[in-house]
């Protein structure tokens, strides 16, 4: 039973690491990849370098509380954005700034680019989950909220928001924002995922060694009885 436990355990862990691994590779092959000048359509392009031209919707910026950068608090700012000769938005994590100590309910209005712009960066699955305890209200201008819902979002704004987010890398063009854009890469922990099934694959051993031993002299015992 125990050796059974640690044997499907270990593969878990192993089948993680693998999984974990792919992802690495991933991201490495696509951050060499052209950048795309468009959205995708369909299929899994998390990761890909894209470059888009547009216009920022500024009512539409909403922040993601509890996003601690270098053990200090803040917030990730996020603005909604129209790409030009498409119908279609999505929502541009602009990057990071400090929470005001002195009152929490206060949100930066870090300053956008007027008019058509150019944004630089990467597509990604989601804005990043924290916990959340409870039912998140309807997103609203400006809101404060713990993660980012795509699809209530689009609800509520009634833009044709694509469910990718896209991580900006850099300012845009003459713009000044002060926001801080150095992502975290991904928590892949496969070293981490390895030294676990190790662990479970070892404690598998010792009980098939311990039940063979045990066996063995449970056996003797027998025929010196």
């Amino acid at each position: 039973m125990v050796a059974a436990a640690g044997i499907a355990l270990g593969q878990w862990q192993t089948r993680r690491a693998d999984e974990k691994l792919g992802i690495r590779q991933r991201m490495e092959t696509r951050a060499r990849q052209a950048p795309l000048q468009a959205l995708p359509a369909g299929g899994d392009h998390e990761f890909r370098h894209v470059l888009l031209e547009g216009e920022f919707v500024p009512q539409w910026t909403v922040y993601l509380e509890n996003r601690p950068h270098d053990g200090v608090p803040g917030f990730h700012v996020l603005t909604a954005f129209k790409i030009a000769g498409a119908q279609q938005a999505v929502m541009v994590a602009r990057g990071w700034t400090p929470r005001d100590a002195n009152d929490r309910a206060k949100v930066p209005r870090p300053p956008l680019p007027q008019g058509s712009t150019r944004i630089d960066g990467v597509l990604r699955r989601d804005a990043g989950q924290v916990l959340q305890l409870g039912r998140a209200d309807a997103p609203t201008p400006g809101a404060i909220l713990q993660n980012l819902d795509v699809a209530a979002l689009a609800a509520a704004s009634g833009l044709p928001l694509s469910s990718y987010v896209v991580e900006q890398r850099t300012a845009s063009p003459g713009v000044d924002d002060g926001l801080a854009r150095d992502w975290p890469a991904p928590s892949l922990g496969i070293e981490r995922h390895r030294a676990y099934a190790l662990q479970w694959y070892a404690l598998a051993a010792m009980a098939i060694v311990f039940f063979l031993v045990t066996g063995f002299k449970r056996g003797r015992n027998d025929r010196q009885s």
